[in-house]
């Protein structure tokens, strides 16, 4: 009787693991979005009590004197991240995959993952042409 319950409780628990590894596997490996922010890097840092993983925000600054919107992302490799910090203070756009319903923050605090980041090539502004200047005669 007590080997009969222990097997069963042993196959259930083996049942329930096998189910969330693969909840994790099928959450991680399925892209439920894919898109492209541009703005400024406010912060990047890696944290965590056990799994340590790279968190930021960008500030996206639609125009001047706005009110800056925060997109809070995650970056899962740290090759990533040091291209991110490498353009600190530089306008840039990250390319990022939303991945939903993660069953653990040991894989980011988001669900948006930051796979490149670019930088923001400004477009040289137009010139305006000035009117010629009177001219005084004497």
């Amino acid at each position: 009787m007590k080997s009969t319950l222990l097997r069963s409780a042993v196959a259930t628990l083996g049942v329930l693991i096998l189910l969330t590894l693969g909840w994790a596997w099928l959450t991680l490996h399925w892209t439920y979005s894919e898109g492209e922010r541009a703005g400024y890097v406010q912060k990047l840092s890696k944290k965590g009590w056990l799994c340590k993983t790279w968190e930021g925000e960008l500030a996206l600054v639609t125009m001047p004197g706005a009110i800056t919107e925060k997109f809070t992302f995650t970056v899962p490799d740290d090759a990533t991240a040091r291209r991110i910090n490498a353009l600190a203070g530089e306008r840039v756009v990250l390319n990022y995959q939303q991945h939903r319903f993660i069953p653990s923050s040991c894989f980011g605090d988001t669900e948006y993952f930051v796979f490149d980041v670019s930088k923001v090539r400004e477009a040289n502004s137009p010139t305006i042409p000035l009117p010629n200047s009177p001219q005084l005669t004497q």
